[in-house]
């Protein structure tokens, strides 16, 4: 009888055990979109994403965000510009000054050639993230968009900028070579032309602008 119990009582523990072990298992297999896209998988992160926002509650905003944040980067990797404009612009109406989705309406709207309007979304994400992961990039950005509108000296600032973030960027030196050629400061161009070429020695951009200032260029 005692043993009958025992017998029973076990079976009773193995099956609770694996009641509770099957929303752990769950939740283990379940996508992650940010791992989707870290992994490459960019199209797969987007469907995930996509599924993740129209499950949410209108008072998951935090969640929300996150899901609108790696559906934009998705967007940008897969070269979808107008759909990371749409969706993240229907981001900020849940959160307004989130800087991760308006520095990706800059980027979107700069590959898009929507220069003027992917620089107010950059100087806003200076203004809002001034230390931010992508501050060195927003600038970078910043600087390209002055030079394609001929606004070297602004572009010179901005690359400069830039470059105190991250100054180990062969192609950001290369590109403030030019925006200082722009402006005709010749020795701070072959400074910065030089610097490129240092650090990537084969950088073409850095080794016809240096020979264009020389007055070497063939």
């Amino acid at each position: 009888m005692k043993i009958n119990m025992i017998t029973n009582r076990s079976a009773i523990l193995l099956g609770l055990i694996f009641l509770f072990m099957i929303p752990l298992s769950a939740q283990e297999e379940r996508k992650d979109a940010l791992k989707l896209y870290r992994q490459g998988k960019y199209a797969d992160s987007v469907e995930v994403c996509l599924e993740e926002l129209a499950a949410y509650g209108d008072n998951q905003i935090t969640p929300r965000m996150d899901s609108y944040t790696v559906l934009g980067w998705a967007f940008i990797r897969l070269g979808r510009y107008e759909d990371a404009v749409s969706y993240s612009k229907d981001a900020l109406k849940w959160s307004r000054y989130d800087a991760r989705v308006i520095e990706t309406l800059g980027e979107a709207n700069f590959f898009l050639g929507n220069y003027q309007a992917g620089l107010n979304y950059f100087q806003q994400y200076v203004a809002l993230n001034p230390t931010g992961d992508r501050i060195g990039q927003v600038y970078s950005y910043m600087g390209e968009i002055y030079i394609r509108m001929g606004q070297y000296h602004h572009a010179d600032i901005a690359l400069t900028t830039a470059l105190y973030h991250v100054p180990s960027i062969a192609q950001w030196w290369a590109r403030l070579g030019y925006a200082r050629e722009g402006t005709g400061n010749s020795v701070s161009a072959v400074e910065a032309y030089s610097k490129a070429l240092s650090l990537q020695p084969s950088l073409q951009e850095a080794k016809k602008g240096l020979d264009r200032v020389r007055g070497t260029e063939s």
